[in-house]
Order: structure tokens, then C-alpha cells, then sequence
């Protein structure tokens, strides 16, 4: 587990003030730092990373079994922040059947006539399961904000779209928030903050690498031209909605196998404070596991 401290730093608090430009990246000095003699980082962090999900999966069969809370975790971040390696790396270990992954994209027909929660609503987690969003209904405080003409596609009623209209969303996701966790739903909300310098060597990768040609999309080199209306809009999203009962983490992203590490960290460390124990049987459950007991013993 890495050190208490730490985590709490990449939190934001309630009402603190976010400046992307000055939270590091990289999280360390360098890849090769060395921990406890000759051991690097890496190395370090991947020996964390594996004790976190054997801790999540343990974490996952207690859940599951008292079917009371659920887990949402929201991943948002740049094009090639590493949304889809986190999942695939943290996650790995865990049952698929009490987890589900729903990615986000541009809205269908049928979504823009509803309210903006109402598609990401459909896929909550039900008692027991950990859902993941990749993207979420915050997209609608990010690329809403960047491009203002997809929001004027949007079918909402007339009126001005200043401040006092981002400052109602983000009233309205707080109130939500709060609402799924009085319900039971544990939300956990990173955002895995890459450098600008890092996205182009990423992107660059994809174009060099023909068996990554898939993944490009001219979109990304678009989008990166509003670079700094994304980081503004980033910095308003976690400033307005990080609350005590929904936090957000910002998980420096630049070397993957630390983000991994830390959301892993994070999301097992929540779920085990929860205390979760196996439900008891009663009395009755008991006798009838022991006859069921002496029934099979007896058939040999």
C-alpha cells in the first residue's frame, strides 16, 4: 500500500483551488528512482499494483456477498490519458461477473431526449457490483463547455449559457452524487493527469506503430488544439464537484504503471475500509449446511 500521505495529496479537498500547471505529472523524479537500496520505482510499484488486486479481488467476493453498497468509478481524462490501460490493468483480477465497463461517447438520437444524467443513470451499478465509467456525464462540463455547439444541439430550453448555467450542472451532479451515496453507492473519481509533451509522444506512438493505427483518430489531433480550454475546464470540474462524499483524485499519469498503482491502491483501500464481513447464516441455514454435510460424506 503506498503511504497514507501520498494518496491524500493527489485528493482534491472541498472548496480548494486547482491549478493543473502546478500538480506534477510524473508523481516521482524519475523512472529509475531508486527505493530501498538497488530496487526502482517501478519495479517497486508493480509489486503494489499486483498486492492491490489480489486485496480488490478479495474486497470484490465481500461486496458481492452483502449486497449493499456498489462501487462507481469514474476515469476521465485527455485523449490518451490511459482511461482504457487503467481499466485493463487495475481490474485484471477481479470476476467479471460483478463488474461492468460502459464507455461514453457522443450522445445518440434517443440520449439527447433526455436529460443529460439520464444515459449514464441507465448504466449505475446495482448492489454488490463495481461499475466503471470511461467518460462520464462530465463530459457535459468538458467538451460541452470547449465546443459550445454541441451543447446548442442539446435540446435544452432557451437561455443564457454563462456562468450561472456551468455553475447550475454543476449544482446539479453534486446533488446527484450526494443522492447516490446516501443510496449506498460508493463513488471513486480519477483524473489521470498527463502532459501536454507526453500526449504528443503517445499520439505519435500510435501513428508509428502500425498494429496501434487503429486506436488514431484525426479528432485527437483537433482536440488537442484546445489543449488549455480543456485544462481550464478540467480545473472548474474538480474544483465545483469535489466533495467530501465524491472526491477527486488527480493521479499523475505520465508513467502508466504508477497510475495504475495508485487508482488500484485507492479503490481497494476505500472498499476494505467499508469492513466488510461474510453475511451469517442463522441457526436454521446452519443445521441444514450440516446435514447437507453428513448426506455427502455418506455417498462415498
Amino acid at each position: 500500500m503506498m503511504k497514507k500521505k501520498y494518496l491524500d495529496r493527489l485528493r482534491i479537498d472541498p472548496g480548494e483551488r486547482v491549478n493543473l500547471n502546478t500538480i506534477d505529472t510524473k508523481g516521482i523524479p524519475a523512472r529509475n528512482q531508486t527505493i530501498s537500496g538497488t530496487e526502482t520505482a517501478k519495479e517497486r510499484a508493480e509489486e503494489l499494483l499486483e498486492a492491490s488486486r489480489a486485496e480488490l479481488a478479495k474486497a470484490q467476493g465481500l461486496l458481492w456477498a452483502n449486497n449493499i453498497y456498489s462501487i462507481l468509478i469514474i476515469l476521465q481524462g485527455m485523449d490518451t490519458a490511459g482511461k482504457d490501460g487503467t481499466i485493463k490493468h487495475v481490474m485484471s483480477g477481479i470476476n467479471p461477473q460483478g463488474c461492468r465497463v460502459h464507455s461514453f461517447g457522443v450522445p445518440t438520437e434517443e440520449e439527447l431526449d433526455h436529460d443529460f444524467l439520464w444515459r449514464t443513470t441507465l448504466k449505475l451499478p446495482g448492489r454488490g457490483e463495481i461499475g466503471i465509467f470511461n467518460r462520464s456525464y462530465y463530459e457535459e462540463l468538458l467538451v460541452v463547455k470547449v465546443h459550445p455547439e454541441v451543447l446548442a444541439r442539446q435540446r435544452i430550453p432557451p437561455g443564457k449559457r454563462g456562468q450561472k448555467f456551468w455553475e447550475a450542472r454543476y449544482e446539479d451532479i453534486n446533488a446527484f452524487e450526494r443522492y447516490l451515496t446516501r443510496n449506498g453507492t460508493i463513488i471513486l473519481k480519477f483524473f489521470l493527469h498527463i502532459s501536454k509533451e507526453e500526449q504528443r509522444e503517445r499520439l505519435l506512438e500510435r501513428l508509428d506503430n502500425g498494429e496501434k493505427y487503429w486506436k488514431f483518430s484525426s479528432g485527437d489531433l483537433a482536440e488537442r488544439e484546445y489543449w488549455e480550454q480543456y485544462q481550464e475546464a478540467y480545473e472548474m470540474m474538480l474544483e465545483r464537484t469535489s466533495s467530501k462524499e465524491a472526491p477527486w483524485y488527480v493521479i499523475p499519469a505520465d508513467y502508466k504503471w504508477l497510475a495504475w498503482t495508485l487508482v488500484a491502491d485507492i479503490i481497494s483501500s476505500r472498499i476494505q475500509a467499508l469492513d466488510l464481513h461474510y453475511p451469517v447464516v442463522s441457526d436454521e441455514k446452519l443445521g441444514e449446511i450440516r446435514k447437507a454435510q453428513d448426506l455427502l460424506r455418506d455417498q462415498r
